[in-house]
């Protein structure tokens, strides 16, 4: 598969570019952040996606949606990323889309998320550091399940309309096996929602479930076959998050370009000096490799690839370090002004640090490579 973007996927990154940067600039975010915004996000903004189609874009065509497929939504991330548009696009459209595809929930929630009346959060990460573990409990009680326990770092899980909770049915914390997704509305009794603002004005909820009763049509999939759903979920999620990260560090390298071709020192523009050059070609080639490396994970989970596991798991490492590269590099090359508020350079930064450690950081892709590969 030839590593580009055919002609209609051009067409949807351009109409894509246009919408995202006229309807949520990262002024959008600085607004939203300023005003202290409860929720983290508009809802208005949200069914500007549902009416250009956005939101159905991994919904099949039979339900209301495009029926596109990853290569599409990280088409649409990517823009995301580049204007630091808050948005529930990534947990809802794409991880929550994947991990319901073929479900009977999927029947019931699907209609809401296409037409950008339903937000979905993903409750699966119960520590500091995103770890594949499961340990919130799911006790049989009648013709349902008691949830209880604690989950951390859920995005927009304080308004979300549906959870999706990863819990443990049967075995320990760290067995493959006995794991069962449900989907939890956000009124349920026993459940509390705390937010709190991350580093990049994003609102993350940790959410305590004090024996949260659900019945059995909660079930996502089957009970104690959670695994699969769950492992959709975190590929899709972890891909787009890697989309998202190349729109970041994609836009924090036009900036950074930008002002080094119009910034002048003792009469002279800055970009013309050869160092520079040299750590501007760098930045270039390294967030190309990234950016192969994700459309390659893209690729390979549209085609069903017994191999996308491992190209999903580079490409987040990949797309990180990238990232990483471009914001750092964004500050320092606009030197003091790089450090304050007033200038956008720092948003950037700030949104790399969420999202790569988001479904896991280059560490834990790295390490979980190797273990792959028998390390």
């Amino acid at each position: 598969m030839p590593l580009y973007l055919n002609n209609e996927q051009q067409m949807l990154r351009d109409t894509a570019r246009d919408f995202v940067a006229d309807a949520a600039p990262v002024a959008h975010l600085r607004a939203l952040r300023d005003a202290d915004d409860p929720t983290g996000f508009s809802r208005d903004l949200w069914k500007q996606f549902a009416e250009m189609g956005f939101t159905g874009i991994l919904i099949g065509e039979e339900q209301g949606g495009l029926g596109l497929g990853h290569v599409e939504a990280g088409v649409v991330l990517e823009e995301i990323g580049r204007n630091l548009s808050p948005s529930p696009f990534l947990a809802t459209a794409v991880a929550a889309v994947a991990a319901l595809q073929g479900t009977a929930q999927g029947e019931r929630w699907f209609p809401g998320i296409v037409a950008g009346e339903t937000v979905a959060a993903l409750a699966v990460d119960e520590g500091a550091k995103h770890r594949e573990a499961v340990g919130l409990k799911a006790e049989r009680s009648g013709n349902g399940f008691r949830l209880t326990g604690a989950k951390r770092f859920v995005t927009h899980g304080h308004v979300a309309d549906l959870l999706i909770v990863a819990a443990r049915t049967a075995g320990a914390a760290d067995d493959e096996a006995g794991i069962t997704l449900f989907a939890v509305e956000q009124d349920a009794a026993g459940l509390t929602a705390t937010p709190e603002r991350l580093a990049d004005a994003s609102i993350a909820a940790r959410l305590e479930f004090d024996g949260v009763a659900v019945d059995a049509d909660a079930v996502i999939g089957e009970v104690d076959a959670g695994r699969d759903p769950l492992d959709r979920l975190l590929r899709a999620g972890r891909t787009g998050a890697s989309a998202e990260l190349l729109g970041v560090g994609g836009g924090a390298m036009d900036m950074t370009v930008g002002y080094l071709k119009q910034r002048k020192q003792f009469g002279t523009v800055i970009g013309s000096y050869q160092a520079l050059q040299h750590r501007a070609a760098h930045l270039y080639a390294e967030m190309e490799v990234a950016r192969a490396a994700v459309l390659k994970a893209q690729q390979l989970l549209d085609s069903g690839s017994d191999r996308a596991d491992e190209a999903v798991s580079v490409a987040k490492a990949q797309a990180a370090l990238a990232t990483a590269l471009a914001v750092q590099e964004g500050v320092q090359m606009h030197g003091g002004i790089g450090m304050t508020d007033e200038y956008a350079i720092g948003f950037y930064m700030k949104r790399h640090r969420a999202l790569a450690e988001l479904f896991g950081d280059a560490n834990f892709h790295a390490d979980k490579l190797a273990r792959a590969a028998g390390f």
